[in-house]
């Protein structure tokens, strides 16, 4: 029994330590906590559905905590909330849908490729110039695209919404906190489509190392976005985004080869 205790342990130790990392970074830069573990659910063999599904489970409980830390830390904008929930959660649940019934692999080349392009445009403004705050005005059409790409590719909602309201000038710290609490509702809807469409037997016990190190890690992530100025987080948004999606398009060209 105790031998049987151990083993399970040693197979969760790799997913909590992703899943603590990942939620540290999602949560200070607002992404990337999908797109790792899913990254790593397909190295290991996990099918693109069933690995899409257990994020989102596993992110149903790391964003709830990670949204009530954003909003103890005084990091939400509720006027940006209001305007990326409704979209957000009909573009999540609408990928959800596509993803149960056809593949999604054809698309993400192009839309890493895109996500490249943010990366270096938000390393290149955040390094020449000071970031100067103001109200993004592209809000509800780009909480639609990046639901639906979340969903339909495993994580995305971060990556998308993040930049493209950093680009418009909004501020990084309410950004960041504002994306992470809309995330929760998103992820919400997201896996209970995925439980009607494919059952239970999509979510794997990959899931409960992932949940548990993203539950640990996601206070810190809060406090994090609050501390840094707004002209380091935003080089660090750029930066992340850009080596995650160019990890996303090499790995799509093996695939491909």
């Amino acid at each position: 029994m105790q031998e049987s205790w151990l083993q399970f342990l040693e197979l969760l130790l790799p997913f909590i330590l992703v899943g603590f990392g990942a939620q540290i970074i999602d949560g200070a830069l607002g992404m990337a906590y999908g797109v790792i573990s899913s990254s790593l659910l397909l190295t290991l063999g996990v099918p693109p559905r069933a690995a899409s599904a257990s994020v989102h489970a596993a992110e149903t409980c790391t964003t709830a905590v990670s949204a009530v830390s954003h909003v103890l830390h005084r990091n939400v904008d509720w006027k940006l909330f209001w305007k990326l929930i409704i979209p957000g959660v009909i573009g999540g649940v609408s990928g959800a849908y596509f993803l149960s019934n056809v593949s999604g692999d054809l698309i993400k080349p192009y839309i890493q490729a895109y996500l490249v392009a943010i990366g270096l445009w938000l390393l290149w403004r955040g390094l020449m110039y000071p970031p100067k705050a103001r109200d993004p005005r592209f809000v509800a059409p780009l909480g639609l695209v990046g639901g639906f790409l979340d969903a339909s590719g495993g994580g995305g909602w971060g990556p998308v919404v993040t930049s493209n309201l950093l680009i418009q000038g909004a501020s990084p710290r309410h950004t960041i906190g504002t994306v992470n609490t809309v995330e929760f509702f998103l992820t919400l809807s997201i896996s209970a489509t995925f439980l009607l469409h494919l059952g239970w037997e999509t979510f794997t016990t990959a899931t409960i190392g992932l949940l548990i190190g993203g539950v640990i890690a996601a206070p810190f992530g809060a406090w994090i976005a609050r501390h840094v100025p707004a002209k380091p987080l935003l080089i660090m948004v750029g930066a992340i985004l850009t080596l995650t999606a160019t990890y996303g398009i090499a790995r799509s060209l093996a695939l491909i080869g």
